[in-house]
C-alpha cells in the first residue's frame, strides 16, 4: 500500500513575512492521518484551524493567503511546495504572526526543515486526485494572453513558460519541465528564489507588501541586471521558481495530483482558478488508491532522500 505521511517529530524556525515584514516563529508539528496541512495562528485566542483547500484561498495578490473567518495566513506556497516535493500528506503548521516566514525567498529552507524532523510513513492509503479529462482556465488574449491546463497523466509533470520581456530574465531559460517521478524536487526545483523588480517595489510597499523583501530573501533586478552579488543559482531559476509556485499552488487542493500541468505567464490567481475549474466538474476526476506499490507511478512510493 502507498501510505501516507508526517513528520517524525516537530521542528521550528523563526523568520520575517516577505509582505508584513513581521517577525514570526513557525513550528512544524506531526498530524494523524487524513488531517491533511492545516495551518493555525496560536497567536489568536480562540483561532480556528485552517486546513487547506481550494475554497480556502482568499487573496492572490503576489501570494496565496488562506482564510478560516478572520483568521487569514500569508505565502503558504513555498512551504507548500516543499511538503508536495517530499510527499507530506499531513501537517500541523503553528505561526505567531499572519504570514509564513520567507526565509531565504525558495523552498529550499522548507526543505531542511522537513527533513530535519524526518518523514514517516502513516497505516492509511495515500489518496490521490487523478485528473481524467482535460481542463483548461485563460485570461487574456495576444502577447497578453495567460493559461494554465490539467490533463491525464500517470505520475505528476509540470511544464511552464514565462515572458517577461526583461534583459535579465530573457537571458535566461524561458520554459522548464519537471517530473515528480523522473527529477529530484530538492536538488533540481527547492533551491529557485521568487524574485522582482525595483521599479514595482514602491508601488508594493505603497500597498503594504514586499515589506520583508531583500537581497537576502529574493532575486531582485533593476532595469536591465539581477542585482544580488551571488547571481543565479540555476541558469533557469526564474522559470524554476514559477515551478515551485505553482507545486504549493495546487497542493492546496488538499491532495496530491496525478495530472500533467502546464501553463503560460500563469500565477497564484489563475492556479486557483484552474483547481475550482476542476473541482467544478466532478466528472473529470477521482480519487484512488494504490493497494500495491507496484502500480503507482515511478517513485512515488520512495521516502524524500535525507538533504
Amino acid at each position: 500500500m502507498l501510505k501516507q505521511r508526517t513528520l517524525k517529530s516537530l521542528t521550528r524556525a523563526v523568520g520575517v513575512g516577505l509582505h508584513s515584514g513581521q517577525r514570526v516563529e513557525m513550528t512544524l508539528r506531526p498530524a494523524a492521518p487524513d488531517t491533511g496541512i492545516v495551518f493555525r495562528r496560536v497567536d489568536l485566542a480562540q483561532a480556528p484551524d485552517i486546513v487547506v483547500s481550494a475554497q480556502a484561498v482568499t487573496d492572490t495578490r503576489l501570494a496565496s493567503t488562506l482564510s478560516c473567518g478572520n483568521a487569514k495566513v500569508l505565502t503558504v506556497e513555498h512551504l507548500m511546495s516543499a511538503c508536495a516535493g517530499l510527499g507530506v500528506d499531513n501537517l500541523y503548521v503553528d505561526i505567531t504572526a499572519e504570514e509564513i516566514p520567507i526565509l531565504d525567498g525558495s523552498a529550499a529552507s522548507f526543505v531542511f526543515l522537513l527533513q530535519s524532523a524526518g518523514i514517516e510513513q502513516q497505516n492509511a492509503p495515500r489518496r490521490f486526485i487523478r485528473v481524467n479529462k482535460p481542463i483548461e482556465v485563460r485570461q487574456g488574449s495576444g502577447d497578453a494572453e495567460k493559461w494554465a491546463r490539467l490533463e491525464p497523466y500517470h505520475g505528476y509533470k509540470l511544464s511552464f513558460e514565462i515572458d517577461f520581456k526583461h534583459p535579465a530574465v530573457d537571458s535566461t531559460g524561458q520554459r522548464v519541465e519537471f517530473d515528480l517521478s523522473a527529477g529530484n524536487y530538492t536538488r533540481d526545483i527547492a533551491r529557485a528564489r521568487t524574485f522582482g523588480f525595483t521599479k514595482d517595489v514602491e508601488m508594493m510597499r505603497a500597498n503594504g507588501l514586499a515589506l520583508g523583501g531583500g537581497l537576502d530573501n529574493a532575486i531582485v533586478m533593476d532595469d536591465y541586471k539581477v542585482l544580488n552579488a551571488d547571481g543565479l543559482r540555476y541558469d533557469d531559476e526564474f522559470v524554476k521558481h514559477k515551478i515551485l509556485d505553482a507545486m504549493g499552488d495546487l497542493y492546496l487542493i488538499g491532495r496530491p495530483l496525478l495530472a500533467a500541468y502546464s501553463a503560460r505567464r500563469s500565477g497564484h490567481a489563475l492556479n486557483n482558478l484552474l483547481l475550482r475549474e476542476l473541482q467544478a466538474h466532478p466528472e473529470a476526476w477521482d480519487i484512488i488508491t494504490f493497494e500495491d506499490e507496484k502500480v503507482a507511478p515511478s517513485g512515488f512510493a520512495k521516502l524524500a532522500p535525507a538533504w
